[in-house]
């Protein structure tokens, strides 16, 4: 059997649509789940909805709607979201009505009780609603939350506590042993950092009342129900019925070659330092990799529905297509830093990249094959020195590529097939198949041989690069495949004899965009 991985995403609230900083991870973690099935794991790929939350009961009670009613008409904007970005999940948790994660939020909990790791004090605290959330004052900036630049409010009441404190040194051997990894290297060293300078149990339920009976009670409490942190964070094994040991919990989380989050820098703590901890405590397996990417900014201020500069991805869809946002979202932006949005550079990397690129490379091959030869790919006939030296490009690109996406660099590896794509049309001038192919229908016996090895050689680089794009671009690498007779889910393991084949001189696979 093949080996297994297992991708999620974090889930977000559903308090309003999603905006793109959204679509960005959505994007991110389906570029690395799409690689790791092409390079051969089974992959399960998880997102969801965050529902428990008082950011939900507040958007709720601003709507007059009931709270349930909120969070299921606001998950569909997310489902809509990823459907119009090719985004492909194994499975869509929601926190509010899923059966397995009310059961799994309720037995960790179970479990660190039982351990000793839960206790009841009261506790005063600055919480911001927005964050769901308690900050000292050292955190704050100006008297704010450093994430929604509001003053948090002052909260006051009892609460269930984390025994945190007992699993620092358990945490940062996990994460120096390599055992837990965080990426990049600035994130592990700021999570071990946090680390060493001595954990604090932390806060993990809410008075039911101030939370307006909304949430996953405390097991034995009903007067308490779990901080939605606490609740939301269980999801990531909640997705399968690991209490009835569930075959999919052992061959997709516990037996898993890579266990993989995708983050945001401002959830750092929780998935890097929380989350593992409990999971320690509950005695169940961490996560292997834990991948933080930066925010969207506009105008160098962070993209969120609280300050009101949220860019609607569904629109960017909807003017650009799904190849242009996915494009510019993973290889413009970087995956770990943060980065700006501007919708021309978006027009400008899709036409430059895309249309002017991989499209025009496609679109002249296909067209030469189909005027030289019939349509039908030639035989590959003997190479010269510049077939061999694409060959050897083509081979690095493979090469380089992978290796970045492996270390979860989207950017890295679309920029080395760029470098391809460049080099591939430069072959094209170089070599001049229509210079070939007049000497070759006057005679010349030399050059008709060359045409057809041009022709074999061009054609066999752009399937290649095709499927390399197929975790960024799904729907483009399948119309490139098309328009060079491949199978779309083929592999580069797998990429049979290309003599013979009929290739398909279509409109623009790319078309431009013009502003």
């Amino acid at each position: 059997m093949p080996a297994t991985a297992y991708v999620s995403t974090t889930i977000p609230y559903v308090n309003a649509r999603p905006h793109l900083g959204h679509a960005f991870e959505y994007v991110q973690a389906d570029s690395i789940s799409r690689h790791l099935t092409m390079t051969g794991r089974e992959v399960y790929f998880l997102t969801g909805s965050d529902e428990n939350s008082l950011k939900n009961v507040l958007a709720a009670e601003k709507a007059g709607m009931t709270t349930q009613a909120l969070v299921d008409r606001n998950v569909s904007y997310f489902e809509e979201l990823l459907a119009s970005l090719g985004v492909v999940t194994t499975a869509f948790i929601r926190t509010s009505i899923d059966p397995h994660h009310l059961a799994g939020a309720a037995e960790v909990w179970r479990r660190l009780d039982a351990n000793d790791d839960i206790y009841a004090k009261d506790y005063a605290g600055l919480y911001c609603v927005g964050c769901e959330q308690f900050y000292e004052p050292s955190d704050l900036v100006d008297g704010k939350c450093p994430e929604h630049l509001v003053e948090p409010e002052l909260v006051s009441e009892r609460n269930y506590f984390f025994r945190l404190s007992r699993y620092g040194d358990q945490l940062a051997e996990a994460i120096e042993s390599g055992r837990l990894q965080v990426h990049p290297h600035t994130r592990l060293n700021e999570t071990l950092s946090f680390i060493r300078s001595g954990l604090a149990d932390i806060s993990i339920s809410r008075s039911a009342t101030r939370a307006r009976g909304w949430g996953i009670p405390v097991p034995g409490d009903p007067s308490q129900v779990m901080y939605v942190w606490i609740d939301a964070l269980t999801n990531y094994i909640n997705t399968f019925d690991w209490i009835q040991d569930d075959p999919g919990y052992h061959r997709y989380w516990a037996d898993a070659e890579r266990r993989i989050h995708v983050l945001g820098k401002g959830v750092l703590r929780f998935h890097a330092v929380y989350w593992p901890a409990m999971l320690l405590a509950a005695k169940l397996p961490l996560p292997t990799d834990v991948m933080v990417h930066g925010y969207i900014t506009n105008a160098g201020q962070k993209l969120s529905k609280s300050l009101g500069n949220a860019v609607d991805p569904e629109e960017l869809v909807a003017a650009f297509g799904q190849d242009a946002v996915r494009y510019y979202l993973l290889a413009e932006l970087s995956p770990f830093g943060d980065g700006d949005f501007a919708e021309e550079r978006l027009v400008a990397r899709y036409n430059n990249d895309l249309a002017n690129g991989i499209g025009n490379l496609a679109s002249r091959l296909t067209s030469m094959v189909e005027r030289y030869r019939g349509g039908t790919v030639p035989a590959r006939g003997e190479a010269g020195d510049l077939e061999v030296e694409l060959e050897s490009r083509t081979a690095d690109a493979v090469r380089d590529s992978v290796a970045a996406m492996d270390r979860f660099d989207h950017r890295e590896a679309l920029a080395r097939i760029g470098e391809l794509v460049r080099r591939s049309n430069a072959y094209v001038g170089e070599r001049a198949p229509w210079h070939l192919a007049k000497a070759a229908d006057a005679g010349d016996e030399d050059a008709a041989r060359t045409l057809d090895a041009v022709l074999y050689c061009g054609i066999d680089v752009v399937r290649r690069i095709a499927i390399l794009l197929r975790p960024f671009i799904p729907a483009g690498s399948g119309r490139l495949l098309g328009a060079v007779g491949e199978d779309p889910a083929a592999s580069l393991d797998s990429l049979t004899e290309l003599a013979g084949r009929k290739v398909v001189k279509a409109g623009p696979i790319f078309p431009r965009i013009e502003l």
